[in-house]
């Protein structure tokens, strides 16, 4: 282990997984089925991070307010839930690396915003023999920037704050570590440009899966 570092908690989207692509064709499928306007994949990108309702308030005419807001978001959910593994795949290395870090003993979960069939499903199909614990969006914790999550997968995996790291790529990410009281790595591969991160408040960054290890070790010394 790397200076009692024993826990890796990691981000989904933008992380590990790249999932802008379904995302978008399943907020694009609800829109047209409604008969409003579709998002580009920038739009999504800027708009994830902060569970689906957040993004289909903000991919719809007037969000919340639109009288068809609850019909899209059930229609996005049922969609996404049959396709989020559609175009969906994890970053180049990230399978290595959690490999080794499995391999190197280390504890690992997910956890996301995204809801939580879709977390366990996705989690399950890509990284179901190195992560076992996976926790989405619902009803018994509060979502990212707060700590519970997060805190519910550290205790569910025997650890403790103080042997714990946390991976991500947004600006949620970085305010949920905060929030914990751990360290943050920050991704440059994910939704989140360096210039954003760094607004943020980020400070330790890599750019290749690879990178995360020996960033550890330099974080937590």
């Amino acid at each position: 282990m790397i200076n009692n570092i024993d826990t890796i908690i990691f981000d989904l989207d933008g992380t590990l997984l790249d999932t802008l692509t379904d995302l978008m064709e399943s907020v694009n499928y609800s829109l047209e089925k409604f008969g409003l306007p579709i998002q580009t994949k920038d739009d999504i990108r800027r708009n994830t991070g902060n569970g689906v309702e957040k993004l289909v308030e903000l991919s719809v005419e007037n969000g919340r307010k639109n009288p068809l807001f609850s019909d899209i978001l059930t229609c996005f959910k049922e969609h996404y839930l049959i396709h989020c593994n559609d175009k969906t795949g994890p970053y180049p290395g990230i399978c290595q690396m959690l490999e080794r870090l499995k391999n190197d003993g280390y504890k690992m979960a997910v956890v996301s915003n995204k809801y939580m069939d879709a977390t366990k499903e996705l989690v399950s199909i890509h990284f179901g023999q190195w992560i076992d614990i996976a926790i989405g969006a619902n009803e018994v914790y509060k979502k990212k920037p707060a700590k519970d999550t997060v805190v519910a997968a550290i205790n569910e995996l025997g650890s403790e704050l103080n042997k714990s790291i946390y991976v991500g790529d947004s600006e949620v990410d970085i305010a949920t570590a905060r929030n914990t009281g751990i360290p943050c790595i920050a991704v440059s591969w994910g939704f989140r440009t360096h210039e954003e991160q760094v607004e943020a408040g980020a400070t330790v960054f890599v750019e290749n899966p690879e990178e995360i290890m020996s960033d550890m070790k330099n974080e937590t010394t």
